[in-house]
């Protein structure tokens, strides 16, 4: 079997809108037109990386910065949700579904001028699937027996079991120098920018890697400044310090550029979920009726409506619509505070009880932790909210599993794989759904895998194994001098090599 592109099936979400909102694609033929390739691009954001290394706990942020400009995959998740290949000119794959064949791009370099070869594609795949790797996608690849650098444009990978979605996984991995050495503050990739400087606490600056193998930036560099908070941010950009804000974190922050001619704003595909986290391994919330419970007595109307008005979409489990094996699970343990009341009294805490949230300290999670706090006294149950930094959630939750529940934004595209899994950190663990995600992946067609993992959406739903407040929006907000950017932020990537900006 031959493959030269590979699509996902990916299907569109519908908002209503409150507020009239200009389309980036209108305006793109203009600022082509008239397009300064001398301009630096500068991209506001609040999520700087924690370090440059995907494989080492590096956070969203890297993703954003990195992932397509400074590094590259065999395969690349685009825009708009379909898998093509990027580093490979073609595959084959065996009739059993074990044995893929890859060939390399020619003429790749790397920023250090050293070629690409398959032995740094086999590097680059086991430091991801390494015991020390800290990849969010390391249990995806886990499948993979051996990878094996064939000549040095030929790489096969065998696997235990047929994995359907190995092009996509391998989206996940960045190819990376094999004799690189801290990539933890520098980097040596293959992508159309190599990094110029990181400075850190407040930017990251990209400038064009001039023997790029593929097309080159439409620009003549990108920085992305990063900023504690969202006022902050949006004043940035309200002063032309920075020309767009990837991802705006409040509808109210919208009232500013709505209906100015200076500004376009974008409303695209989101995959983030808003998540009441819970250990699901410690008292309370080792006990499914409590889990039911407090998604019972929460309002994720009202919340939503409280924290982005007329955005945002409501969802029954951790799987959005843009997922194929997406169902609409809203009524399961919908709002009901008297059931919630009862739930808890069967399950021993008929006075209620206490917990600590530990909560993020940007927006909008302490707004949320509040209306979550007042939600849940009405049923007798008391929060405790604890303010946490970014890097003290990786450490204490994601890391050290230190907690009773948590407040995080889940980013990334496809992800019920990590309920599979129970050593992530809020430590679900239902035999049946880790049984059905596993054989999804190793079903011999894509319909075979959807209905699996459509089976194990309703299982992670009825056990409530975490609370599913609301998928976010994806909105970005530029001035109108620049088009080209990326709308839908899968996975928080932000592609900048086809940015412009108009000439002044």
């Amino acid at each position: 079997m031959t493959a030269s592109l590979i699509k996902t099936g990916l299907g569109l979400r519908s908002l209503t809108l409150s507020v009239a909102f200009s389309i980036v694609g209108a305006t793109g033929a203009m600022a082509q037109d008239n397009a300064d390739p001398s301009a630096v691009i500068r991209i506001g954001s609040l999520y700087e990386p924690q370090n440059l290394d995907n494989t080492a706990g590096a956070g969203q942020g890297i993703n954003e910065a990195f992932n397509g400009n400074v590094y590259e995959g065999l395969f690349q998740l685009t825009d708009d949700g379909d898998v093509v290949e990027k580093l490979v000119s073609g595959f084959e794959m065996s009739e059993d579904g074990l044995t893929y064949t890859f060939t390399l791009q020619p003429d790749v370099t790397f920023h250090s001028g050293d070629p690409l070869t398959a032995a740094d594609v086999k590097h680059s795949i086991e430091r991801v699937t390494a015991e020390t790797s800290q990849s969010s996608r390391k249990r995806s690849l886990a499948n993979i027996e051996s990878v094996e650098a064939k000549d040095d444009s030929t790489v096969v990978v065998t696997l235990k079991e047929r994995s359907i979605s190995l092009p996509y996984n391998l989206t996940y991995v960045w190819i990376v120098n094999d004799a690189a050495e801290d990539l933890t503050s520098g980097e040596d990739g293959t992508g159309p920018y190599k990094l110029d400087n990181w400075r850190r606490g407040s930017s990251i600056t990209l400038s064009p890697y001039e023997n790029y193998w593929g097309e080159k930036p439409k620009n003549s560099g990108v920085t992305f400044s990063y900023f504690k908070e969202a006022t902050a941010l949006n004043n940035a950009l309200l002063t032309g310090a920075v020309d767009i804000i990837t991802s705006v974190q409040s509808p109210d922050s919208l009232m500013q550029f709505q209906d100015n001619p200076s500004f376009v704003v974008t409303d695209g595909q989101s995959t983030t979920k808003e998540v009441l986290a819970y250990n699901d391994r410690v008292a309370p919330f080792d006990n499914v009726k409590v889990r039911k419970a407090v998604a019972r007595a929460i309002d994720r109307k009202r919340l939503l409506n409280s924290i982005w008005g007329d955005y945002g979409t409501l969802i029954g489990s951790f799987v959005p619509p843009t997922d194929p094996w997406y169902v609409d699970l809203n009524d399961v343990d919908a709002y009901d505070p008297e059931s919630a009341k009862a739930l808890l009294a069967e399950a021993g805490y008929a006075d209620g009880f206490t917990f600590t949230l530990d909560t993020p300290n940007y927006d909008p999670h302490p707004i949320v932790a509040q209306f979550l706090q007042n939600e849940l006294a009405k049923v007798g149950i008391k929060v405790e909210i604890n303010i946490i930094t970014a890097n003290e959630w990786y450490t204490k939750i994601y890391q050290a599993q230190d907690f009773q529940a948590t407040l995080q934004e889940h980013v990334n595209h496809r992800d019920i794989v990590f309920y599979g899994n129970p050593n992530f950190y809020w430590g679900y663990n239902n035999p049946q759904v880790v049984e059905l995600i596993a054989s999804a992946e190793a079903g011999s067609s894509e319909a075979e895998r959807d209905e699996k993992l459509k089976e194990a959406n309703r299982l992670i739903a009825e056990d409530a194994a975490s609370g599913w407040l609301y998928l976010y929006p994806q909105i970005v907000v530029s001035t109108a001098s620049v088009s080209g950017y990326p709308v839908n932020g899968l996975n928080s990537q932000f592609f900048a090599y086809d940015i412009v900006k108009q000439a002044q």
